[in-house]
């Protein structure tokens, strides 16, 4: 008779439907209709932007793993969802070495020297995204639309309703543009439709939880309209949180696994710390844009968020020394 050798492991004993890579695959299903989106307002420009991303960050990975004789894991998809995620942060227009760059910085500085996936300690995509907006300011706000160079939503409203250029009154587009996405501004966050529906169907399938998304958003909500850009209570709330970057970063930044916290306080402390630090900045800051920034800084201080949010395990008794 043969023998079976078991091994045997200490709880908690888990069976999960989810792995790397089906979560990497849900998360690129997700951000198709952006795609498509991005590809019918900016055309080939934003095509060749994504692909250039998508590339440079999938190749970078494996080369850094061949070189250090580590197993390359490009199939589990994570790299391509970094550079999707790089692409989407990025206007349509930049000189194509930009997102080559960028994909270079997210792998091997943000993510491999420090261990690869999963010990990370800020988003690779945003983190790049910073360093090439603090490198290159001139080709990362260059925003076109249909060949014509045209002004954000938000860097409208931080100039003031109306900006007033050479006798021309820049006009706010209205929130159905926002909603649909036919204004200049990143490649990911035109089209809030788009990204709504990839957001609806990662909550479908868990991937995500709407914890920080909705504390995020709703404390952006709720400060824009009350310290207003024009006045205390004069704010347009729903303005605000369709337009910029807030729904890319609340639902496919803010809640990555690696640099979320675990416990539900901890999401909730970050959602409203993202949704604070993007305010002011969007508000009383040098930058139209906040959302970046908010991840990045609320990244930092996921460790402090998990260590003291922690639930006291049952039946512990707390030590008298």
């Amino acid at each position: 008779m043969e023998s079976t050798m078991n091994t045997v492991s200490s709880s908690p004993h888990i069976r999960a439907e989810h792995t790397i890579n089906s979560i990497m695959k849900d998360v690129i299903i997700a951000l198709l209709p952006a795609v498509i989106m991005a590809l019918y307002v900016f055309k080939w420009e934003a095509l060749w932007v994504m692909i250039l991303s998508v590339l440079s960050c999938v190749g970078v990975e494996a080369l850094w793993q061949k070189v250090t004789k580590q197993p390359i894991t490009i199939n589990d998809y994570s790299a391509a969802v970094t550079g999707l995620l790089l692409a989407f942060n990025m206007p349509a227009s930049v000189p194509l070495w930009i997102p080559i760059v960028g994909g270079v910085f997210a792998i091997i500085i943000v993510k491999q020297i420090f261990g690869g996936l999963g010990q990370n300690f800020m988003n690779p995509a945003l983190a790049a995204r910073a360093v090439l907006l603090a490198s290159w300011p001139n080709h990362m706000t260059n925003w076109t639309l249909d060949g014509v160079t045209t002004a954000t939503p938000l860097g409208i409203l931080k100039a003031g309703l109306g900006e007033v250029s050479a006798a021309t009154i820049t006009p706010l587009p209205s929130l159905s543009h926002l909603f649909v996405g036919t204004i200049g501004g990143c490649l990911g966050e035109t089209s809030a439709i788009a990204l709504l529906i990839g957001a609806a169907y990662l909550l479908y399938k868990r991937v995500i939880h709407w914890r920080i998304p909705a504390s995020f958003i709703g404390t952006v909500f709720i400060l824009t309209w009350i310290l207003g850009r024009d006045g205390m209570f004069h704010g347009d709330p729903f303005y605000e949180i369709f337009t910029g970057g807030l729904l890319l970063g609340a639902f496919f930044m803010a809640t990555d696994y690696t640099t979320s916290p675990v416990t539900p306080l901890g999401q909730w402390i970050m959602g409203i710390g993202c949704g604070l630090i993007t305010t002011l900045i969007r508000l009383f800051g040098g930058y139209p844009e906040g959302v970046s920034y908010s991840i990045l800084l609320m990244n930092l201080a996921v460790p402090l968020l998990d260590r003291y949010t922690q639930p006291k395990v049952f039946g512990e008794v707390k030590s008298n020394e």
